[in-house]
C-alpha cells in the first residue's frame, strides 16, 4: 500500500473531484457514513455519543456523521467550534446547516466565544473531528485544555482521519500532552507516515483505513515515498519453485556466526535460513561450535575458524552466493579485526547484523569498508550505537535515511512497523509481526531469512522487503499457538516455511 505525504493525498483528493465526476460533498458523506458505522458497532446500551467539530473538512466530516447518527435515531452532542463566528469553509457550513435541518432538534452548540464543557464520561463515544492534517501548529490555549479533558474523561476516542493535534508527515518536535490521544483512529483512504512512529502510538491508538473511493488513477500514477507491505506485495515478489530444479539451483549461504556460549545464534540464524529454501547452509564458527551446530541443525554444514572460543579470522575456503554475518560472534578486538580484514576491498554485498554491527560501532572506521547494497539490520540501540543516539524513532528514521543515502546501504530498522530505508530514501514499513517477537535470537532467524533470500538471487531490497514480512508472518504464527508470552526464536523458525506457504497460497 502507498502511503502518500499529506500534500499528496490533498492532490488525490482534487484531481477525484476535478475528474471523476464527484464533489467534495459526496467525498465527505462516504467518510460520514464509514465513521457513523463504526460508532453504531461499538455502541453498549450504556453508550452515549458526544462530537467536536473543527472549522475545516475534518469538522465537515464530523458534521455529517452527526447528521447520520441522528437519522438513525441516536441523539449525539455536537460541538462545533467557530471561533469570532467567521471560521468555517465552505464544506463544513454546508455540513452545518444540513445537519441542521435534518435534524432541527438536534443537542448543538455552536462555539463562537464561551466554551462550556460537558460532561464526559467512561461510557461516552467521542468522535475526534477537530483538526485533521491541514494543522500546521502544534494545538495551544483552549483547543490543548479541550483535548486534555477529553483524554482525563476516559472517554473512547474516534478521530477522523488522524488524532487532533497530531501532524500527517513529520512531527519534529512533538508534545503529545498537546494531542488528543485516539482508542482508534480511522484514516481516510490511506493511513499516515506519523502512526508508523513508536512514540506516536500512544496518541493514534489502533487505526483502520476507510476506502472512501479515490481516484484509482490518480493513485497508480502518483509515486509514493513511503509503502506498507503487505501480503500481494511480497507475493508477486517471491518466485514459484519450478518442477525441474536441484538444490544447486538455490544458492549457497554463508553464515558467520557464533562464539563460545552464543552458538545457539548460529543455530538459529542456520535454520532461518534452511527454512527460507537456500540450497546450501554453511556455518562459519569457532572450533568450540562444532557438535553444537551439527548435532542441532544437521542439514547445515560447518566450516571451522582458526580459534576455539571466538572468530578471529575470516577465510572462505570456497565462494558463496551470500555471507550474513554477526548473530553471536561477539565483540573481541581478535573479531573486530577479523571483521575489518574480511571487508576490506569485497564488494558484494553481505548481511550485517548482531554482534558485526556492535563490532561496527566499537571501530566506526568499519562503516567506509561495507560493501555497496550492503544489508544492515539493527535494532533501536544496535543503531544508536553506530550512528549517535537518538531521541525517538522518528529522529532515528530520519538519521537512517541519511545514513542508508550516504553509505548506499540498506537499513533494516527492526521494530512493531520494521522498515526497510533504501539508500535512494525510500521507506517500506512492515505489516507482519506481533509483540511476541520481542524475544532473544529473533533477530538470528531474520538474518538467516534474509540471507538465504540474496543467496536465492533475490536482489537485496527485495530479500529484505520479503524477508522481514515473511519473519512477522512466522511470528504470527507462533503466536497463535503460543500466545503473546510463550513465543521463542525457535517457534519463529520452526514457522518460517508455512510463512511462505500462507503468503504464496492464492
Amino acid at each position: 500500500m502507498k502511503i502518500f505525504t499529506t500534500d499528496q493525498i490533498k492532490k488525490i483528493d482534487r484531481a477525484t473531484v476535478e475528474n471523476e465526476g464527484i464533489t467534495s460533498l459526496q467525498l465527505i458523506e462516504r467518510v460520514a457514513e464509514s465513521v457513523a458505522a463504526e460508532v453504531v458497532s461499538l455502541l453498549s446500551a450504556q453508550s452515549r455519543i458526544a462530537i467536536f467539530a473543527g472549522p475545516g473538512n475534518n469538522g465537515a466530516d464530523a458534521l455529517a456523521t452527526a447528521r447520520i447518527l441522528y437519522q438513525q435515531g441516536l441523539q449525539p452532542e455536537v460541538f462545533l467550534f467557530n471561533i469570532g463566528g467567521d471560521k468555517l469553509n465552505a464544506e463544513c457550513r454546508i455540513c452545518r446547516d444540513l445537519l441542521l435541518e435534518a435534524a432541527p432538534d438536534a443537542i448543538f452548540t455552536e462555539v463562537i466565544k464561551q466554551f462550556n464543557r460537558p460532561h464526559l464520561s467512561p461510557n461516552h463515544i467521542v468522535i475526534d473531528g477537530l483538526f485533521g492534517t491541514g494543522l500546521r501548529e502544534a494545538l495551544s490555549g483552549g483547543f490543548r485544555e479541550l483535548v486534555k479533558y477529553i483524554d482525563d474523561s476516559r472517554a473512547f476516542v474516534i478521530s477522523i482521519d488522524i488524532p487532533s493535534g497530531l501532524f500527517g508527515d513529520w512531527n519534529p518536535n512533538a508534545i503529545h500532552r498537546n494531542m488528543m490521544h485516539a482508542d482508534l483512529t480511522l484514516a481516510v483512504q490511506f493511513p499516515h507516515l506519523s502512526f508508523f512512529m513508536a512514540e506516536n502510538d500512544e496518541v493514534v491508538g489502533r487505526w483502520k483505513v476507510m476506502d472512501i473511493g479515490l481516484s484509482s488513477s490518480e493513485i497508480r500514477k502518483t509515486t509514493a515515498p513511503f509503502y506498507l507491505v503487505e501480503r500481494n506485495d511480497v507475493r508477486r515478489l517471491l518466485r514459484q519453485r519450478p518442477d525441474f530444479c536441484s538444490k544447486d539451483d538455490f544458492g549457497s549461504a554463508l553464515l558467520v556466526a557464533g562464539s563460545y556460549g552464543m552458538m545457539g545464534a548460529a543455530v538459529l540464524a542456520a535454520r532461518g535460513a534452511l527454512r527460507a529454501g537456500v540450497g546450501k547452509v554453511t556455518v562459519y564458527s569457532p572450533r568450540c561450535g562444532y557438535e553444537i551446530l551439527q548435532s542441532s541443525t544437521p542439514e547445515a554444514m560447518f566450516v571451522a575458524s582458526n580459534s576455539d572460543i571466538h572468530i578471529s579470522s575470516i577465510r572462505l575456503p570456497h565462494s558463496y552466493s551470500t555471507v550474513g554475518i554477526g548473530p553471536g560472534i561477539g565483540t573481541a578486538d581478535a573479531t573486530v579485526d577479523a571483521l575489518e580484514q574480511f571487508l576490506t576491498g569485497r564488494n558484494e554485498p553481505v548481511i550485517i547484523d548482531a554482534d558485526a554491527l556492535n563490532c561496527i560501532a566499537k571501530r566506526q572506521s568499519l562503516l567506509h569498508r561495507l560493501p555497496p547494497q550492503s544489508v544492515l539490520t539493527p535494532h533501536a540501540g544496535e543503531f544508536d550505537r553506530i550512528f549517535g543516539q537518538q531521541p525517538n524513532s522518528e529522529a532515528r528514521l530520519v538519521k537512517a535515511i541519511e545514513m542508508a543515502r550516504y553509505h548506499n546501504v540498506l537499513i533494516v530498522l527492526k521494530g512493531r512497523y520494521t522498515t526497510i530505508v533504501r539508500p535512494d530514501g525510500r521507506l517500506y514499513f512492515n505489516s507482519s509481526g506481533n509483540p511476541a517477537m520481542a524475544t532473544p535470537g529473533s533477530g538470528d532467524v531474520l538474518t538467516g531469512v534474509i540471507t538465504a533470500l540474496m543467496a536465492q538471487g533475490y536482489r537485496p531490497e527485495v530479500a529484505a522487503l520479503c524477508g522481514v514480512y515473511i519473519h512477522g508472518v512466522a511470528g504470527d504464527l507462533a503466536a497463535e499457538t503460543q500466545g503473546q508470552y510463550g513465543v521463542t526464536a525457535g517457534d519463529i523458525a520452526a514457522n518460517i516455511g508455512r510463512a511462505f506457504k500462507l503468503t504464496l497460497n492464492v
